[in-house]
């Protein structure tokens, strides 16, 4: 099972969240039948909205993260609760691209880099806040820096990463960093913190060298006091059901309902985008819905 730490240094100057994300990735590229590059990508957004969900604080709230920068993959979802639990889909999963001349993933030529980055929290009460962004790189990482700092205004470094293999897209290893600076944050500390950044490996090198996300914080950290906030057990989880399904069908026009079912088989099917399952629903089953959204 997956984790996310969240820490704070003992003068309440930075935060840091780090979380191993290699399962649920795993899990997402299975489902998806994502290219190497897909995975890479999906994998990073949800990633991010995991460390992100986690750090909510209200049951039942959460956070969507919708990046399409114009590229071959399309729009990537990640939606994740406040425990941490996320779900995604992606466009076009089956895309791929040539490596990049340094042997690693084109996932900015995947993603693209004309378009937006938005961010919506729902905290289950009221509208759900928007923020929306410029794509800055496409990398996912940047852009969710970039993110804080233009929306609100939270200096944050964002580090993630998704190890595939190269002969079967596996996923190896996935994981993620975000650090932020607090208010009250001295010039000291930020230098400091700085010179860490600096000198920081990428996420899955650290997690190749069997480091935990407990290290690799106290990593990012070093010259602080750290204290570690909370932990969090997180995966791939998707909340669909037959009352959803049920639920968007009755949105339909009557006549548009009744002629979901197939004339061979009698049945409609809906497949769930972002975990794959399919539900059936008889014509039967559809005349009773008609029914109950006529009335």
């Amino acid at each position: 099972m997956d984790r996310i730490i969240r820490c704070i240094t003992s003068d309440g100057a930075v935060m840091a969240a780090a979380i191993d994300s290699s399962d649920l990735v795993d899990t997402a590229q299975r489902i998806h039948g994502t290219s190497a590059v897909g995975t890479a990508a999906l994998g990073r957004l949800l990633t991010a909205s995991s460390v992100m969900g986690a750090m909510l604080k209200v049951n039942g709230a959460t956070v969507t993260l919708r990046i399409n920068g114009g590229g071959p993959l399309g729009t990537v979802t990640a939606i994740a609760d406040s425990r941490g639990y996320c779900r995604g889909y992606v466009e076009h999963p089956e895309v791929d691209l040539p490596l990049r001349p340094d042997g690693k993933l084109d996932v900015r030529g995947a993603i693209g880099t004309d378009g937006r980055l938005a961010v919506i929290r729902d905290m289950g009460s009221g509208e759900p806040y928007t923020g929306q962004v410029e794509i800055v790189s496409g990398e996912i990482a940047e852009d969710i820096t970039s993110y804080y700092a233009v929306s609100e205004q939270i200096p944050t470094v964002c580090a993630l990463g998704v190890l595939v293999g190269r002969e079967d897209h596996r996923v190896m290893l996935a994981g993620g960093l975000l650090i932020q600076v607090l208010p009250g944050a001295d010039d000291a500390a930020i230098s400091k913190l700085e010179q860490n950044v600096s000198t920081l490996e990428p996420v899955t090198t650290m997690l190749a060298k069997g480091m935990t996300i407990e290290e690799i914080c106290r990593t990012a950290l070093a010259g602080f006091e750290m204290e570690i906030l909370d932990e969090y057990k997180v995966g791939y989880a998707c909340d669909c059901s037959r009352e959803r399904v049920v639920r968007a069908i009755s949105t339909l026009p009557m006549q548009e309902i009744l002629s979901l079912a197939d004339e061979k088989t009698g049945y409609a099917e809906a497949k769930c985008q972002y975990c794959g399952k399919v539900y059936r629903l008889s014509r039967e089953e559809l005349q009773k819905i008609a029914e109950a959204a006529r009335k």
